[in-house]
């Protein structure tokens, strides 16, 4: 690899880069000649489970040559400092996880952060992802669209997460353990309502693949009786409110704001917008309320 500037004693060192590379979430013919080759060529690679890796070469016919390090959640933050002290020495490092890409609830993020401040190089080799898979089969809106990872485990914590989303617009993926599928589809239901389009896809891309579309409701008491496999759920974003044409409504909503601590001005100016009304017809409706 070519010299690299690096800040460094603010002179020029020549340092490893740091490669992230996207794994199948299913079969293996999804694996692309870039991951093969670097597999092949890679001195060193971190792995979420090395004996998946393992698997993943045989089934590529890739054999190993590399010095292979586990890294995953429980040593991600001490194993990211002794990998980027390998990409100082400039040796290069590949990190895999078990499926889909590194960083995307798994472990890689700390790792490109720390590589980062050192300005070492991050490169990544695209490819499957669960979250995007799942949000272009899911049949609901695609244009914008949030990654949520794993609700909260604990009750209490998980309702309040999901409330916090109840007014979320765009379109909402989140990763979920199937035997916790039933109950946080029930929450949702409740933090959402029941009738929230939503679609749970299954084992995707694998050969029992299956994608489950209805009403939150609906595909809660569908899981009720137990799922197995790998569970990525896709929800609908909130409708847009009703816009509010009334003078009174008009007049009460900017009064809430206020009574919040919002001054009159910015109410009328955020009451207008929600309301996409002209800022002086929220105006003189707040000035009729008040004679």
């Amino acid at each position: 690899m070519p010299g690299y500037a690096g800040r460094n004693n603010g002179g020029v060192s020549e340092t490893g880069t740091l490669t992230l590379a996207a794994a199948p979430i299913g079969r293996i013919g999804d694996a692309s000649a870039r991951l093969r080759d670097a597999l092949a060529d890679a001195s060193i690679i971190a792995a979420e489970d090395t004996r998946r890796l393992r698997r993943l070469a045989s089934d590529l016919g890739v054999e190993l040559t590399a010095r292979i390090v586990s890294y995953y959640d429980q040593n991600e933050r001490g194993r990211a400092v002794e990998l980027v002290g390998e990409l100082l020495a400039g040796r290069d490092v590949l990190v895999v996880t078990d499926a889909g890409l590194p960083g995307v609830s798994d472990p890689g993020y700390r790792l490109v952060t720390a590589a980062v401040a050192e300005d070492v190089p991050v490169t990544v080799l695209p490819g499957p992802s669960a979250v995007t898979t799942a949000l272009v089969i899911s049949g609901l809106p695609s244009d914008r669209f949030c990654f949520e990872g794993f609700p909260p485990r604990k009750p209490g914590e998980r309702s309040r997460a999901l409330g916090a989303l109840a007014d979320e617009r765009r379109t909402m993926v989140f990763f979920e353990a199937p035997h916790r599928l039933a109950v946080t589809l029930a929450a949702m239901a409740e933090a959402f309502g029941a009738d929230r389009p939503a679609a749970v896809c299954r084992e995707l891309t694998k050969t029992y693949e299956e994608v489950r579309r209805g009403p939150l409701g609906d595909l809660a008491a569908w899981a009720e009786p137990g799922v197995k496999g790998e569970i990525t759920v896709v929800v609908g974003g909130a409708p847009e409110p009703e816009p509010v044409t009334d003078p009174t409504e008009l007049a009460g909503a900017v009064a809430a704001l206020e009574a919040g601590g919002t001054p009159r001005k910015a109410a009328i100016v955020e009451v207008a917008r929600r309301n996409g009304l002209p800022k002086r017809i929220v105006y003189d409706a707040v000035i009729s309320g008040r004679k």
